[in-house]
């Protein structure tokens, strides 16, 4: 009697991984942001953050499927129920923390400093005295604007950004290491290189955002994280989607 009460028991202390484990898990996505998520050439979403997600999955045992979805307006959404979690390229922020809860970080989003392939600099301060590139408004805008010596060029697109740098008319840029890298391998792979990682005195980490509460998703979203970690997906993925070789 005592042995079958600890297996009622346990069946029941598990009970809540098994049911979301059977079903579907709906991912909002905003695919906006290449290579985290974006809508491939034929149509589909696709991205290191899918990727991500289909691992982690495989591993904890859940059906994900992905809805492209407007940052406008996603937080509200996922708080209103109209999906269960949002993937993609969400940054861990403490005002973010106040409405809904993150996952475990699958995803450091550190600033690189790209330059042209035969350049020697090796670091942002190695460019005193030269052009050096960014998005306007962005992190990696501000550093540069702040180093001392360092002229900063503002520019609206990444797209803008990286043709600057490809062209010669700065000597360096700095900007999120994720669309560097995708820019450099789809694009600029015999011309320009990340030189190195720029600190910027915080981390950007992104994690899968869930229903402030929904501490049953979050327990199995953590352990898809942590067997992607384990079993070295992560490696692979991160070498699809960012690796310039």
């Amino acid at each position: 009697m005592f042995n079958k009460c600890i297996v009622v028991l346990a069946m029941l202390l598990c009970s809540s991984t098994f049911a979301y484990a059977e079903k579907t898990i709906v991912f909002a996505v905003p695919a906006s942001v290449p290579p985290m998520a974006f809508v491939n050439e034929d149509g589909i979403l696709s991205g290191y953050s899918i990727d991500y997600v289909k691992a982690m999955a495989e591993a904890a045992g859940f059906t994900p499927v992905f809805e492209n979805t407007p940052w406008s307006g996603i937080f509200a959404g996922l708080v209103s129920g109209k999906y269960d979690a949002i993937c993609g390229a969400v940054s861990i922020t403490e005002k973010r923390q106040q409405v809904v809860d993150f996952s475990a970080p699958y995803f450091n989003a550190w600033q690189a400093l790209a330059v042209s392939k035969n350049s020697g600099a090796t670091a942002l301060i190695d460019l005193k005295g030269e052009k050096v590139g960014g998005k306007l408004g962005s992190t990696g805008y501000f550093v540069i604007q702040n180093t001392p010596d360092i002229q900063a060029e503002g520019f609206a697109e990444i797209s803008l950004l990286m043709e600057a740098l490809n062209s010669g008319q700065v000597a360096g840029i700095v900007y999120d290491q994720p669309q560097v890298s995708h820019f450099i391998k789809t694009q600029y792979q015999n011309s320009l290189k990340i030189a190195s990682k720029v600190d910027t005195g915080k981390e950007d980490l992104y994690g899968i955002a869930v229903k402030k509460g929904n501490s049953e998703l979050l327990d199995l979203l953590n352990k898809g994280i942590k067997a992607v970690q384990v079993n070295g997906r992560d490696k692979q993925i991160n070498q699809k989607w960012l690796e310039n070789n």
